[in-house]
Protein backbone atom coordinates (compact mmCIF):
# COMPACT_ATOMS: atom_id res chain seq x y z
CA UNK A 1 0.00 0.00 0.00
CA UNK A 2 1.04 3.54 -0.54
CA UNK A 3 1.92 5.97 2.21
CA UNK A 4 -1.26 7.94 1.45
CA UNK A 5 -3.45 4.86 1.93
CA UNK A 6 -1.70 3.96 5.18
CA UNK A 7 -2.10 7.52 6.46
CA UNK A 8 -5.81 7.50 5.59
CA UNK A 9 -6.35 4.17 7.36
CA UNK A 10 -4.55 5.35 10.47
CA UNK A 11 -6.49 8.61 10.44
CA UNK A 12 -9.79 6.73 10.11
CA UNK A 13 -8.88 4.39 12.97
CA UNK A 14 -7.88 7.28 15.24
CA UNK A 15 -11.01 9.23 14.33
CA UNK A 16 -13.17 6.23 15.16
CA UNK A 17 -11.45 5.57 18.48
CA UNK A 18 -11.31 9.20 19.60
CA UNK A 19 -14.67 10.54 18.48
CA UNK A 20 -17.15 7.71 18.16
CA UNK A 21 -16.22 5.64 21.20
CA UNK A 22 -16.65 8.24 24.00
CA UNK A 23 -20.20 9.11 23.02
CA UNK A 24 -21.31 5.49 22.98
CA UNK A 25 -19.51 4.83 26.26
CA UNK A 26 -21.18 7.84 27.89
CA UNK A 27 -24.59 6.73 26.65
CA UNK A 28 -24.02 3.24 27.99
CA UNK A 29 -22.97 4.56 31.40
CA UNK A 30 -26.09 6.65 32.03
CA UNK A 31 -28.93 5.13 33.96
CA UNK A 32 -32.45 6.10 35.05
CA UNK A 33 -32.89 5.78 38.80
CA UNK A 34 -35.82 5.95 41.19
CA UNK A 35 -35.79 6.08 44.98
CA UNK A 36 -38.14 3.37 46.24
CA UNK A 37 -39.34 2.16 49.64
CA UNK A 38 -37.65 -1.05 50.74
CA UNK A 39 -39.86 -4.15 50.88
CA UNK A 40 -38.66 -5.01 54.38
CA UNK A 41 -39.29 -1.56 55.89
CA UNK A 42 -41.95 -1.56 58.61
CA UNK A 43 -44.98 0.70 58.26
CA UNK A 44 -44.14 2.85 61.30
CA UNK A 45 -40.68 3.67 59.92
CA UNK A 46 -42.13 4.38 56.49
CA UNK A 47 -44.75 6.70 58.01
CA UNK A 48 -42.08 8.68 59.90
CA UNK A 49 -40.03 8.97 56.70
CA UNK A 50 -43.08 10.07 54.66
CA UNK A 51 -43.95 12.67 57.30
CA UNK A 52 -40.43 14.09 57.12
CA UNK A 53 -40.18 13.99 53.31
CA UNK A 54 -43.57 15.68 52.84
CA UNK A 55 -42.93 18.15 55.67
CA UNK A 56 -39.44 19.43 56.45
CA UNK A 57 -37.97 17.65 53.40
CA UNK A 58 -40.08 19.71 51.01
CA UNK A 59 -41.27 16.87 48.75
CA UNK A 60 -44.40 17.59 46.72
CA UNK A 61 -46.79 15.02 48.14
CA UNK A 62 -49.98 16.39 46.60
CA UNK A 63 -50.21 13.49 44.07
CA UNK A 64 -50.49 10.97 46.94
CA UNK A 65 -53.43 12.79 48.54
CA UNK A 66 -56.94 11.30 48.33
CA UNK A 67 -58.48 11.66 44.87
CA UNK A 68 -55.15 12.30 43.11
CA UNK A 69 -53.35 10.12 40.54
CA UNK A 70 -50.91 8.45 42.96
CA UNK A 71 -53.27 7.95 45.91
CA UNK A 72 -53.49 4.27 46.87
CA UNK A 73 -54.67 3.58 50.44
CA UNK A 74 -54.00 -0.15 49.96
CA UNK A 75 -50.34 0.21 48.96
CA UNK A 76 -48.34 1.97 51.67
CA UNK A 77 -45.03 1.18 49.95
CA UNK A 78 -46.17 2.89 46.73
CA UNK A 79 -47.17 5.95 48.77
CA UNK A 80 -43.78 6.04 50.49
CA UNK A 81 -42.00 5.48 47.18
CA UNK A 82 -43.68 8.53 45.65
CA UNK A 83 -42.66 10.78 48.56
CA UNK A 84 -39.11 9.40 48.70
CA UNK A 85 -38.63 9.64 44.95
CA UNK A 86 -39.88 13.23 44.76
CA UNK A 87 -37.39 14.27 47.42
CA UNK A 88 -34.60 12.30 45.70
CA UNK A 89 -35.17 13.84 42.25
CA UNK A 90 -35.09 17.33 43.76
CA UNK A 91 -31.76 16.70 45.51
CA UNK A 92 -30.15 14.43 42.91
CA UNK A 93 -27.53 12.55 44.91
CA UNK A 94 -27.49 8.98 46.15
CA UNK A 95 -27.34 10.07 49.81
CA UNK A 96 -30.79 11.69 49.47
CA UNK A 97 -32.36 8.22 49.08
CA UNK A 98 -31.98 6.65 52.51
CA UNK A 99 -34.78 7.82 54.83
CA UNK A 100 -33.49 5.97 57.86
CA UNK A 101 -32.59 2.93 55.79
CA UNK A 102 -36.17 2.51 54.53
CA UNK A 103 -35.38 3.39 50.89
CA UNK A 104 -32.99 2.34 48.15
CA UNK A 105 -32.17 3.26 44.55
CA UNK A 106 -33.68 1.15 41.79
CA UNK A 107 -33.37 1.09 38.00
CA UNK A 108 -36.88 -0.42 37.74
CA UNK A 109 -39.64 2.11 37.12
CA UNK A 110 -42.11 2.02 40.06
CA UNK A 111 -44.75 4.00 38.11
CA UNK A 112 -48.16 2.36 38.02
CA UNK A 113 -51.40 3.19 36.23
CA UNK A 114 -51.75 6.97 35.93
CA UNK A 115 -49.09 7.53 38.59
CA UNK A 116 -45.89 8.43 36.74
CA UNK A 117 -42.86 8.99 38.92
CA UNK A 118 -40.05 11.28 37.79
CA UNK A 119 -36.62 9.73 37.46
CA UNK A 120 -33.06 10.86 37.88
CA UNK A 121 -30.59 10.17 35.09
CA UNK A 122 -27.08 9.71 36.35
CA UNK A 123 -24.01 9.34 34.17
CA UNK A 124 -20.85 7.70 35.46
CA UNK A 125 -17.38 8.07 33.98
CA UNK A 126 -14.31 6.26 35.32
CA UNK A 127 -16.24 5.26 38.42
CA UNK A 128 -17.14 8.81 39.43
CA UNK A 129 -20.42 10.71 39.34
CA UNK A 130 -20.56 13.09 36.38
CA UNK A 131 -24.07 14.48 35.98
CA UNK A 132 -27.65 14.22 37.06
CA UNK A 133 -30.85 15.24 35.31
CA UNK A 134 -34.49 14.66 36.10
CA UNK A 135 -37.35 13.72 33.85
CA UNK A 136 -40.74 12.15 33.56
CA UNK A 137 -41.80 9.84 30.81
CA UNK A 138 -42.65 6.36 29.76
CA UNK A 139 -39.62 4.38 30.74
CA UNK A 140 -39.34 0.68 30.25
CA UNK A 141 -37.35 -1.22 32.86
CA UNK A 142 -33.83 -2.23 31.96
CA UNK A 143 -33.46 -5.89 32.87
CA UNK A 144 -30.15 -6.43 31.07
CA UNK A 145 -27.98 -4.83 33.73
CA UNK A 146 -25.26 -3.92 31.24
CA UNK A 147 -26.78 -1.26 28.93
CA UNK A 148 -24.92 -2.46 25.84
CA UNK A 149 -21.49 -1.96 27.44
CA UNK A 150 -20.34 -5.35 26.20
CA UNK A 151 -21.51 -4.52 22.68
CA UNK A 152 -19.63 -1.21 22.77
CA UNK A 153 -16.43 -2.98 23.82
CA UNK A 154 -16.75 -5.46 20.95
CA UNK A 155 -17.18 -2.62 18.45
CA UNK A 156 -14.10 -0.86 19.83
CA UNK A 157 -12.04 -4.04 19.63
CA UNK A 158 -13.22 -4.83 16.11
CA UNK A 159 -12.42 -1.36 14.79
CA UNK A 160 -8.99 -1.42 16.41
CA UNK A 161 -8.23 -4.90 15.04
CA UNK A 162 -9.29 -3.95 11.50
CA UNK A 163 -7.08 -0.87 11.66
CA UNK A 164 -4.06 -2.90 12.76
CA UNK A 165 -4.64 -5.61 10.15
CA UNK A 166 -4.89 -3.05 7.39
CA UNK A 167 -1.76 -1.27 8.57
CA UNK A 168 0.19 -4.55 8.87
CA UNK A 169 -0.73 -5.53 5.32
CA UNK A 170 1.28 -2.57 3.98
Amino acid sequence: MSTTTTTLLLSFSLFTLLFLTPSSAAAAASQKLWCVAKNNADDASLQRAIDWACGAGGADCSPIQQGRSCYDPNNFQATATYAFNDYFTKHGDDASCDFGNTAALSSLDPSHGDCKLPYSVQAVSNGGFVASANGVGPASPNYSGCDNQIGDLWVQALITAVGFVLCKSV
